[in-house]
């Protein structure tokens, strides 16, 4: 499985993968089920479920003459931790700047330097 990081993100880059991933997201389906609801064929759709699979970020399992898709809950749950750990630093990066940089008080336009009010 090697939906860690921005391995997982990039199958998602797709819009049909991503499609496929958010119809997966509110139930599990059968590539039959998942090409009625997508403008693209069951070829189409089973590529993409073979690289979503071998990307960790979904799981089948056999029922009856068909395979039933589902997230792989491992694989969403790196993918997740991955983008946490990308926005936390963001985060974190963005109050080390808000806090460096000193209030800039009285620049307002209406009343600042240069202003009718203040010239």
């Amino acid at each position: 499985m090697t939906a860690n990081g921005d391995a997982g993100l990039g199958l998602l880059g797709d819009p049909s993968r991503r499609a496929i991933f958010e119809l997966l997201a509110r139930r599990p389906s059968s590539v039959q089920q998942l090409a009625d609801e997508l403008p693209i064929s069951r070829p189409a759709v089973s590529q993409h479920l073979r690289v979503l699979r071998e990307g960790g970020l979904v799981v089948s399992r056999a029922e009856g003459t068909r395979r039933i898709y589902r997230l792989n809950p491992e694989g969403v749950t790196a993918l997740r931790t991955w983008l946490d750990g990308v926005w936390s630093d963001a985060l974190t990066d963005f109050q080390k700047t808000a806090e460096a940089t000193p209030p800039d008080w009285g620049t307002d336009p209406a009343t600042g330097p240069g202003s009718e009010e203040n010239p």
